[in-house]
């Protein structure tokens, strides 16, 4: 076999494949053996019928057509090793050549894996947010779990602000009860905003059993977007009180015994949050200071599947659990589909060039993956999943993305080693060391972007 390659452009290339005939004789064999199970030939007994014969009776161009289309997948592996290329997604073949006994002549065209030079990216400097807790975000943090103690209890008085009304509604449109238009024992706090737009003004200074009507746009149900007259009934009002700031508290909201060690600890967990936090916007902006550094030519089949990919997810799987339409998205979005189609192409491209980067830099560097790694990071991608860790590992195993765990992992160590290079300042000129943080690892891994598209079509390519 004799193959060359082609470049056509800095992502793709042609293959022209020369296959002596001989080299055919294995899928010549399989494939009179395959016609020979399926067919049958009088004074023949199955699987017993001449080579001759099944050339007479069904034509020797059946059997090449078998032959070759057996052999192709084997005889373009081979180009591609002996070309030392990385193939992306699946070939466009086209024999060019097939005489009888002689020769098959083949091309193969296939985006391929563009060659990067990954420059010095020492010089990289990015400032992030300080770490910074005040009082007023202890307080907050306090007064939050405060609010996870409140109790309830009755009241015989009109309704304010803040308390809780059990209501019973009906929504009219055009003088006619919706079927979806009737609820009862809704618990409301007056408000929180979380319910009919309304509905506040209506019920505050109601008491217990009365009743009021009022008009708001539906957000949701068979009359979505359409205006309702809505009668509520006030069924009881409940006030809520918050427990005391006082030891006593913080005994029964935590394991301290004072308030102020309480409030010393929401400071510490505050701090530990925001650093994560640190981390992760570190990351970010050295993986966009990495990319501005390197060019990366972009495989349009690539972009294009991954573009597609990124659009079915959100309109089947993301917006589907929310009962929304993608052209409702769009209009809570504020956006036109062009506006939408355009930033869905520049968030895929980003995607792809940032795997390119960051496998190259994992070659660049010989970083590897040790089985520890890969076992902590399917725990966190487990823990995300909503799934248990022995669940989630056996459907990676099932379907075959051990491969693509393992690119998950290199990369965010070829993210942590780009930016334990770079120069990270916080807002107040002081240098931030991620080295040692195991949230800035964490916050690598999730940075560093993995395009479905790309792993799929190496994983097919692979197989």
């Amino acid at each position: 076999m004799k193959s060359a390659v082609e470049t056509l452009n800095p992502t793709r290339v042609r293959l022209t494949v020369e296959v002596p005939f001989e080299e055919l004789k294995a899928s010549l064999d399989a494939a009179y053996k395959k016609i020979n199970s399926q067919v049958s030939v009088p004074g023949f007994r199955k699987g017993k019928i001449p080579a001759r014969v099944i050339d007479q009776r069904f034509g020797r161009g059946a059997v090449l057509e078998e032959a070759v289309n057996d052999a192709l997948p084997k005889f373009y592996t081979e180009a591609v090793n002996e070309g030392e290329l990385n193939p992306l997604g699946q070939p466009e073949v086209d024999i060019t050549e097939l005489k009888d006994g002689e020769l098959l002549t083949f091309t193969a065209e296939v985006d391929i894996r563009p060659a990067l030079e990954i420059p010095d990216y020492s010089g990289i400097e990015v400032t992030v947010d300080a770490v910074e807790v005040s009082d007023e975000d202890v307080e907050k943090s306090v007064e939050q779990l405060r609010e996870r103690f409140a109790t309830t209890s009755p009241v015989e008085r009109a309704a304010a602000e803040g308390d809780i009304v059990t209501v019973d509604l009906e929504a009219k449109v055009d003088g006619e009860v919706l079927e979806d238009g009737v609820a009862q024992g809704v618990d409301y706090t007056i408000g929180s905003g979380q319910l009919l737009d309304g509905i506040d003004e209506a019920v505050t200074g109601l008491e217990a059993g009365g009743t009021a009507t009022f008009t708001s746009e539906l957000k949701g149900g068979s009359a979505e977007g359409k205006e309702a007259e809505v009668k509520v009934d006030v069924t009881a009002v409940k006030s809520r009180e918050l427990p005391a700031l006082d030891d006593e508290f913080a005994q029964l909201a935590s394991e301290f015994d004072t308030l102020e060690e309480l409030r010393a600890d929401s400071r510490e967990r505050l701090a530990r949050m925001k650093k994560f936090d640190q981390a992760t916007q570190a990351q970010e902006k050295v993986l966009d200071e990495l990319l501005k550094l390197v060019e990366v030519p972009m495989p349009e089949k690539l972009l294009e599947d991954e573009v597609n990919t990124r659009k079915h997810n959100l309109e089947h799987h993301q917006l589907g659990q929310m009962g929304l339409t993608l052209e409702k998205y769009l209009e809570i979005q504020g956006k036109s589909a062009e506006e939408f189609d355009a930033e869905l192409k520049e968030q895929a491209e980003k995607g792809i060039r940032t795997q390119f980067v960051l496998d190259e830099i994992v070659n660049k560097e010989k970083l590897s993956v040790g089985q520890d790694e890969l076992t902590e990071h399917l725990m966190r991608r487990a823990q995300s999943s909503g799934m248990s860790p022995d669940q989630f590992a056996q459907a990676v195993v099932e379907q075959g993305q051990v491969p693509m765990l393992v690119g998950e992992v290199a990369r965010g160590k070829a993210l942590a080693t780009v930016v334990e290079a770079a120069t990270v300042k916080d807002s107040n000129g002081e240098v931030v060391d991620l080295e040692d943080e195991e949230d800035a690892a964490e916050a690598a891994a999730e940075t560093a972007e993995v395009t479905e598209a790309a792993e799929a079509a190496e994983a097919k390519n692979e197989g």
